[in-house]
């Protein structure tokens, strides 16, 4: 009897925002593609659209061989998959609506397995969801086999069935469609430069005259001219979704989730300004000070830790320890703390990079869709950064946990909890080995309690 693999993705362009999700059914045996399902979905939020995805894909599964079909099911949202094998609670009421009726199309089934894999291993969907998202902001329909439909002609307002997906079945070989993976410096960015490069001609030129600027992992991005998204927008996004619907100011009903967030030291990368991304630079002896003082600060009240987790990169990691050796605590690593991949720009100064990719410069800084060449895109960095949130937080419920990471992860973390646009990371500023804490109430609303906060280092 034939058994099929199920790879499902979601993704969202603001959380909530622009939507869509991508899933492939594959033959388990030989692992050719039968089936391929892709839908722009408006706006809402990443695990939304994952748990439309992995509707969608048990409903090709259903299609193809109908009940009792054995299949195996695969996606990079830990929480989707946990929730499905029913090894963590539901605990977003929007999400209810959408885990039954996908355990409705299970019981159909026989599941053999829920399995997370890495975002890297989930690229065909990924890129089907991105494929859906593109097509519907153009005002065009999703088409099997990376192709789009309908809509209005460019410019245009969409149609009414502009971003509806299809399911095409039985024999649809996948291929690298034409955008490709998620966050990719290919035609999207291209497409930024030519649509924004005149808005953003002047601050390009103020931009050389900055010296001050915030380099991400070289110090982070403050002050930059890249658009701004309407925060009363983004607000009314999460207002249509049922997400963000928390104040703060009421008392939570339960203890809180406490995620102290702290940036590794400086590193000769850092000193210098330059971009320090996939590189593994170490500690410098003030990063190493920086660390320590850290660290003491840490092991005293009222700071009580319960776990340390790290990026896997090399000062993240001494950061780490150092804290560990104060609090006698085991440090974890996990691989989705890593710091955003800025390719080509790696090692190289703001000015360096203006001189020598100049268009491409001004469309990564005024979109976060756009990746530098050979490297990762803040919107991709958002969505590993965002399993690695929902993981912490499931994983370490009710407790606080350390997380030492970069700049850029640090800033998409509380983005997320202020519900802000991507947009306002190039609008914050985190020093080196900075504390920040979020707390997390299982009622309600994610609250940032400090930000930048280097009190320890003075």
């Amino acid at each position: 009897m034939t058994s099929y693999v199920i790879e499902a993705d979601g993704g969202s362009r603001g959380n909530p925002g622009p939507a869509g999700y991508g899933a492939v059914v594959m033959d388990a045996s030989d692992g050719q593609v039968l089936a391929e399902a892709a839908e722009a979905i408006g706006v809402a939020t990443n695990n939304v659209a994952e748990y439309r995805g992995l509707i969608a894909g048990l409903k090709a599964v259903l299609e193809l061989a109908g009940d009792g079909a054995a299949v195996a099911v695969r996606m990079d949202s830990k929480l989707v998959v946990e929730q499905m094998a029913g090894r963590w609670k539901i605990k977003n009421e929007g999400l209810r609506p959408l885990a039954a009726e996908a355990g409705g199309l299970v019981r159909r089934l026989r599941v053999t397995e829920w399995t997370w894999i890495p975002r890297e291993r989930n690229k065909h969907a990924d890129r089907l969801a991105n494929e859906a998202m593109d097509a519907a902001a153009q005002g065009l329909t999703w088409k099997a086999g990376g192709t789009t439909t309908g809509g209005e002609p460019s410019g245009g307002a969409p149609t009414e069935a502009a971003g509806k997906g299809t399911t095409k079945t039985k024999g649809t070989k996948g291929g690298a469609g034409a955008k490709g993976a998620t966050g990719g410096a290919g035609a999207k960015g291209a497409a930024s430069v030519g649509a924004k490069g005149a808005a953003s001609a002047g601050s390009r030129s103020s931009l050389a005259d900055h010296q001050q600027t915030d380099l991400l992992d070289a110090g982070g991005i403050s002050d930059l001219s890249a658009p701004t998204a309407s925060v009363a927008a983004a607000q009314q996004r999460a207002k249509a979704t049922g997400t963000g619907t928390g104040t703060g100011w009421g008392p939570p009903t339960r203890v809180a989730t406490s995620l102290l967030l702290l940036r590794h030291g400086e590193t000769n990368l850092s000193l210098e300004r330059r971009f320090s991304g996939r590189g593994d630079a170490e500690l410098t002896a003030n990063g190493l000070a920086q660390a320590s003082a850290a660290a003491e600060r840490l092991s005293r009240d009222p700071y009580r830790l319960d776990a340390i987790v790290t990026s896997p990169f090399k000062r993240a990691r001494q950061t780490a320890e150092a804290v560990a050796q104060r609090t006698g605590l085991d440090v974890e690593v996990y691989e989705d703390l890593r710091e955003a991949d800025f390719g080509d720009w790696e090692g190289h100064t703001f000015t360096e990079v203006q001189r020598r990719w100049p268009a491409e410069l001004t469309a990564w800084l005024a979109d976060p869709e756009v990746a530098p060449p050979g490297g990762e895109s803040f919107a991709t960095t958002a969505r590993r950064v965002q399993s690695a949130r929902e993981w912490l937080v499931e994983r370490y419920e009710g407790r606080t946990v350390l997380a030492i990471s970069h700049v850029t992860p640090i800033k998409l973390l509380l983005r997320d909890a202020l519900t802000a646009p991507l947009q306002s990371l190039y609008r914050m500023h985190l020093d080196l080995a900075c504390l920040s804490l979020i707390e997390y109430y299982a009622d309600g609303p994610a609250v940032v309690k400090s930000f930048n906060d280097t009190a320890h280092l003075r």
